[in-house]
């Protein structure tokens, strides 16, 4: 079992400088990977932070841990500036990144969609994302590439250098479940990052259906990561309940519980400095 630090990039969160002295310390204390979510603006004032810039200060004040947004909502993105992001990023941090990826919350609908014009449909979305993620697959191979597909056209393109991973930086696809069609596009990847239903507290059972459902969707013999989100207290008393159900990347949630214009009150980067500093659960 694998355990990152798992938090949002606003709030207390909001500034770039201190998401990347908290991945230094969470790095010192032995943990495996920092992940920060993909927002650009939030339903009350509050202070956010670029993902994609902050990853860059992360791996520039780390060495070993994996990196990644969790998860960034690909439709709303152009996916050659993803590409070259993620390439460039994944050169950064000698081979850590990890894209995450989904077709963004219909909780966000006006703020970060509406507001900018962004696409509102659901299933145009899910279009969008696997077009998007055979755009910078292809992007990333480094040989000549070409694209036509509903929402995107790519004319014959190259592009240098490649990501430093291969075959590809590993790409982990985030769906609701009990929702098929998501777990379906997770088994064309190389990992999955399953949300359930957040008012079920014995979430063990459900999230084994979602996990064997998608294994049975691919080559058993491929690797495939599974990323489950908990918070502190779940994952200290339960890893051991989730590795053996097939989790092998427990995020652990440093947030509030509820939102709300109030989180550098409810959660201070002190308390979180200090949770992170005791190092990954030991249960």
């Amino acid at each position: 079992m694998k355990f990152g630090i798992y938090l949002p990039n606003f709030g207390s969160f909001g500034d770039a400088r201190a998401l990347a002295e908290l991945a230094a310390t969470a790095e010192d204390a032995g943990w495996d990977g920092f992940f920060i979510w993909d927002h650009i603006q939030r339903y009350w004032p509050t202070d956010v932070a670029d993902t994609w810039v902050a990853l860059s200060a992360i791996a520039m004040r780390t060495e070993r841990m994996r990196l990644g947004a969790m998860v960034t909502p690909l439709p709303r993105r152009r996916p050659w500036k993803v590409a070259r992001e993620t390439a460039t990023l994944d050169q950064l941090s000698q081979g850590r990144l990890i894209l995450g990826v989904g077709i963004g919350s219909s909780g966000g609908g006006d703020v970060e969609w509406r507001n900018f014009g962004e696409e509102m449909d659901l299933k145009k979305r899910a279009a969008m994302l696997d077009e998007g993620l055979e755009i910078i697959n292809g992007l990333w191979s480094g040989e000549p590439f070409s694209f036509e597909g509903q929402h995107y056209h790519v004319k014959e393109s190259q592009f240098l250098p490649k990501p430093r991973q291969s075959p590809r930086i590993p790409v982990w696809v985030a769906g609701y479940w009990p929702h098929k069609a998501p777990f379906r596009r997770m088994a064309r990847w190389d990992g999955m990052v399953p949300l359930l239903n957040p008012g079920n507290d014995d979430d063990i059972s459900e999230l084994q259906d979602a996990i064997r459902f998608t294994l049975s969707q691919r080559d058993p013999g491929q690797p495939f990561n599974v990323a489950f989100s908990v918070p502190p207290s779940k994952a200290a008393a339960q890893s051991g309940a989730y590795a053996e159900i097939g989790v092998n990347w427990l995020l652990v949630q440093l947030y509030p519980p509820h939102f709300g214009s109030d989180w550098r009150e409810a959660w201070p980067m002190d308390a979180m400095r200090e949770y992170v500093r005791a190092g990954p659960p030991q249960g």
